[in-house]
């Protein structure tokens, strides 16, 4: 059995509402362990509170999401998380290799660091190419730089599924390219979500599309159309085209 046989995020008629109003309404998917997959579609379709109830941090209205056979809340060990950027204080007085060792803080060691985490984070931060800022303010950063350092953050507890909420927004083509080259390089070792409107440059790599507007539609990379990058997508609900 390969690795790409073994399922390991399963939801089934999922519902979810924050007030009156339904967010989502009867998703279901499975994703296979090793598997990278895009959640793309407008703004306030859903997809931000998706990846937040495949962590845990939201408990649906009816359904089931299981991930690893368990509840999303009980795995959240296994997995690592990178934010969009805009939501961060870039104002707090830390350094870049602190936010990476950040990442390796263990609840089950009373917020402790494990032995050798200066060394590993030094390590990871050798791998994404910025070892040399390792003593520099993080607040100091360019945005694809920042977005890269959260990756290593997110990598430094061995994770086995890695989330991501708009990665590539906002950074540079240069950023871009390592940001592509560095998730490229993790396929198929780690299971990654990731929330994006960069379509045609993930192409290569994402094994699955899901258009979410409040229900999800599923797309193979050969069926994600070029209107998709441009904003313009397929109602899944109505039938009506619309923009982000």
């Amino acid at each position: 059995m390969s690795l790409y046989d073994i399922m390991t995020i399963q939801i089934e008629n999922l519902f979810f509402q924050y007030d009156e109003s339904p967010l989502l309404e009867g998703v279901s998917l499975e994703i296979r362990k090793g598997e990278c997959i895009a959640l793309f579609g407008p703004n306030g379709g859903g997809k931000t509170t998706l990846l937040k109830l495949l962590m845990g941090f939201l408990k649906p209205t009816a359904g089931s999401i299981l991930v690893n056979g368990i509840d999303p809340s009980a795995s959240r060990e296994k997995m690592g998380y990178v934010p969009q950027i805009s939501n961060l204080d870039r104002q707090f007085p830390i350094t870049v290799l602190e936010v990476v060792k950040m990442g390796a803080l263990s609840p089950s060691l009373f917020h402790s660091y494990p032995r050798n985490t200066h060394e590993k984070a030094l390590k990871m931060l050798d791998k994404i190419g910025l070892k040399e800022i390792a003593q520099v303010p993080f607040g100091s950063l360019s945005v694809g730089q920042s977005q890269r350092v959260l990756i290593a953050r997110a990598l430094m507890g061995d994770p086995e599924f890695l989330f991501l909420d708009e990665a590539t927004a906002s950074i540079d083509p240069t950023a871009e390219k390592h940001f592509h080259a560095l998730i490229q390089q993790l396929k198929g070792t780690i299971t990654i979500v990731m929330v994006t409107h960069d379509l045609p440059t993930q192409m290569p790599y994402i094994d699955q599309f899901f258009c979410i507007y409040r229900q999800m539609t599923p797309y193979s990379p050969s069926e994600v159309c070029d209107h998709f990058a441009k904003g313009l997508y397929h109602s899944p609900i109505k039938g009506e085209n619309f923009y982000v």
